[in-house]
């Protein structure tokens, strides 16, 4: 017997969790993603070491677009480089439409 009925708030789904667990992932990598590009554009005007291109990229291709998108803007950086400029919007673009169509046509929500 429940002592909360099912569809209460307080009640999670496993659906629920994943969707919270998914919704902190995305947070954390976009986090990550423009931390790291932040810290690209510092090494970049010291003269340092940099992050390589193809890693921005990871990180925007398994989540993190937005916080690369973000970060060029924020820090002016990469925003002469035509593969970051349509890539990185691209990338967010097709994750948008791949979150877009499993959750409203695949779960039916």
């Amino acid at each position: 017997m429940y002592l909360i009925k099912q569809g209460h708030p307080c009640v999670h789904t496993d659906r629920s969790i994943m969707e919270t667990y998914f919704l902190y992932y995305l947070l954390a990598i976009n986090a990550l993603s423009f931390i790291i590009t932040g810290l690209d554009k510092r090494k970049a005007a010291r003269n340092l070491s940099r992050t390589p291109e193809r890693t921005l990229f990871f990180l925007a291709f398994i989540g993190g677009s937005a916080g690369v998108l973000g970060a060029m803007y924020v820090f002016r950086h990469k925003t002469k480089h035509k593969s970051f400029i349509y890539g990185v919007p691209l990338i967010l673009a097709v994750q948008a439409a791949a979150v877009f169509f499993i959750y409203f046509k695949v779960l039916g929500v």
